[in-house]
């Protein structure tokens, strides 16, 4: 089963840039599609963004597109989260997760999640 970790959070002012990374072990990544996840305190966890194993299909929340960019890159088992012109809003927990279905908004679809980084954007 593919284990996954995830790198990249930190604190940024409002209108900074990150960039995250999922990174596969145990198994190709290319077998999954990837979905990020987060989680603000207080909220539910709720998508962010998709992307299909083909790295070409994606699907975004409305509330990040134009801003978030997500992108892969099978041969080193990693999937990119490039965050530019954060928002308060955007503070959370990001986890990425791999599931066989597109994009499962049903999380029992998942079969393996990140520990998850957190993102703080504060001025």
């Amino acid at each position: 089963q593919v284990q996954l970790e995830e790198s990249g959070g930190g604190s940024v002012q409002p209108g900074g840039s990150l960039e995250l990374s999922c990174v596969a072990s145990g198994d190709s990544i290319d077998a999954y599609h990837i979905t990020w996840f987060r989680q603000a305190p207080g909220k539910e966890r709720g998508g962010v963004v998709c992307i299909g194993r083909d790295g070409i299909t994606t699907s975004y929340a409305t509330s990040v597109k134009g801003r978030f960019t997500i992108s892969r890159d099978n041969t080193v088992n990693t999937v990119y989260l490039r965050m530019n012109r954060l928002e308060p809003e955007d503070t959370a927990i990001y986890s990425c997760a791999a599931t066989r279905k597109y994009c499962a908004s049903d999380l029992q679809q998942y079969e393996s999640w990140g520990q998850g980084t957190q993102v703080t954007v504060s001025s």
